[in-house]
């Protein structure tokens, strides 16, 4: 299974540095997703929820501060990471873009090989798991870097979705999580979709589980919803 590209929103009023950003995102293997205000922004966000943010800190309208500190406030974007790009260069300025809730701060103008060492640093950083990317729940292992899932060596054939549902659930260990509750975190609040939905891919990732010997790290939780909890956890 290949690895999959990070998506890369760009946010910015001027529409040469995007297409340089979108340009130098490309050619380092990456999907560029653009926007030129605060609002087509949140739109592409809640469309489908990007790895990283860059934001230009003075548009018109709203601000790049301000749609920061808005997407800190939403427990949906609350760890989406962010970089802001902004000519403004004094200490002040740097400290109040990390104040209100950036992770980190590049100055204009930048290099593409700079910018993109930030994006892959950032990436690492809040990516699941440990500082490679790995999420271990007994014997089973996820590279979230490679988007693979092994038990006991054997690799684990999910589809996207399943993926996604099984990523979330090794990553919040224990917890019970409604249908409504899991649609939100794995599908995106602006998705609309039946709440049966989920018992569909519960079933499939089941499916896949028992194929290489897991039969009960995902358990239902009657009246409420499901829980994943594997060997060696309480």
């Amino acid at each position: 299974m290949s690895r999959s590209k990070p998506r890369v929103l760009v946010v910015d009023d001027e529409d040469a540095i995007l297409e340089m950003i979108r340009f130098a995102l490309e050619q380092s293997g990456m999907k560029a997703v653009t926007a030129s205000n605060a609002y087509d922004a949140v739109l592409k966000i809640s469309e489908k929820r990007p790895d990283i943010v860059l934001m230009d800190w003075m548009m018109p309208g709203v601000t790049g501060i301000e749609l920061t500190r808005r997407l800190r406030k939403d427990p949906q974007t609350e760890d989406l990471p962010i970089i802001m790009l902004t000519a403004r260069i004094t200490e002040d300025d740097k400290v109040l873009g990390l104040e209100a809730g950036a992770d980190d701060y590049l100055i204009k103008p930048f290099s593409p090989r700079e910018l993109m060492a930030r994006i892959r640093a950032v990436l690492r950083r809040s990516s699941p798991g440990d500082s490679e990317g790995l999420i271990k729940a007994g014997k089973l292992e996820m590279d979230t870097l490679a988007h693979q899932a092994h038990y006991e060596n054997q690799e684990i054939q999910l589809g996207p979705t399943d993926y996604r549902l099984l990523e979330f659930f090794m990553s919040h260990p224990g917890r019970a999580y409604s249908r409504g509750q899991l649609l939100d975190n794995v599908w995106g609040t602006n998705v609309y979709l039946e709440e049966r939905t989920v018992d569909v891919h519960i079933r499939r990732l089941r499916k896949a589980l028992e194929e290489v010997g897991i039969s009960n790290f995902l358990q239902t939780v009657r009246g409420h919803g499901y829980r994943f909890i594997a060997e060696g956890q309480d």
